[in-house]
């Protein structure tokens, strides 16, 4: 059965930067959704956009058909979906649980394992676009999982994003999301070089990166960030945190099945860098920061 808003209820956990304009994006086609995080504030401002308060886990999963959860990491997935008190404790049989946090493809596997003893579907279904395309409902989502159960779920991953591709069995959408994360992090940081390169040498800054824009080096990276950097505003559409955890996730996976990544350990390190010189809750455009210090240049806190 298709889960269309007339015949589906939906459970969302985790409202930070993405889950708040995807619950409101949800809410917009139709749907009906019930909100819970553990920032009560989050909770009221899912209520403000037209969903329903949840106080815990159950009480958003309870009378649910299918339950997202966009959460940080694998060790939080695993605390809201398999440990105690968690979604499939109460999740009904033959509902539907859509992971689309970043995590590990092997919890992936590990959670749709628990869920197939409980009767309950699961997608691995990690997103890209950042806050600029949860808000927008354009996100790309990468889903592992059954046909018959991505067929399904199309209406509701409609509602939050624009190329939803089927990618394999469980765990490939997570795959996916990785190596979406290694191009993201070796683009920023290649036009964070340039950026540096081009103010050291004394040429116009936002003239270069429209023309840049335009050839060969123009990228979704480049249009979506290159406005910020040239404002020197580094708020969080994706935090470098969150950016060393999947860097992590890449050189780990790529490693199992004997990829070799070069770019991508040198990100992890750069990002990880990044990241102990404080600057783990900025934007990860912040990283043309981490190229001004090791240029010699000073770089505010």
């Amino acid at each position: 059965m298709s889960h269309t808003p007339d015949n589906t209820k939906i459970g969302f956990i985790g409202l930070g930067i993405m889950g708040t304009p995807m619950v409101r994006n949800l809410v917009s086609a139709g749907y009906a959704v019930t909100a819970f995080d553990l920032d009560p504030a989050r909770v009221d401002q899912a209520v403000e956009n037209g969903g329903s308060a949840a106080s815990s886990i159950a009480d958003a999963v309870r009378g649910a058909d299918v339950v997202i959860t966009m959460v940080p990491a694998s060790p939080q997935v695993e605390q809201v979906v398999l440990h105690e008190g968690g979604v499939l404790e109460h999740i009904r049989s033959g509902g539907l649980l859509i992971d689309m946090s970043s995590i590990t493809p092997q919890t992936s596997v590990d959670v749709a394992k628990a869920a197939a003893a409980k009767g309950v579907d699961v997608l691995d279904a990690p997103v890209s676009g950042g806050e600029a395309g949860a808000v927008e409902g354009v996100l790309s989502i990468m889903v592992g999982g059954e046909r018959e159960t991505f067929e399904a779920a199309l209406p509701v991953l409609e509602a939050l994003g624009k190329t939803i591709v089927l990618c394999g069995p469980h765990g490939s959408g997570q795959t996916v999301k990785a190596a979406n994360q290694l191009i993201v992090a070796v683009n920023i940081e290649a036009v964070a070089e340039a950026v540096v390169f081009l103010e050291k040498s004394g040429v116009d800054l936002p003239a270069a990166l429209d023309v840049l824009a335009g050839g060969l080096a123009g990228s979704t990276v480049l249009n979506r960030k290159k406005e910020s950097i040239l404002a020197g505003d580094f708020r969080p559409g994706f935090k470098i945190d969150l950016h060393h955890k999947d860097m992590g996730i890449v050189t780990d996976a790529a490693r199992n099945v004997g990829a070799t990544v070069p770019a991508g350990a040198l990100l992890a390190q750069l990002v990880a860098a990044l990241r102990q010189q404080g600057d783990g809750g900025l934007d990860h455009s912040a990283l043309v920061r981490g190229v001004r210090r090791l240029s010699g240049e000073k770089v505010e806190d």
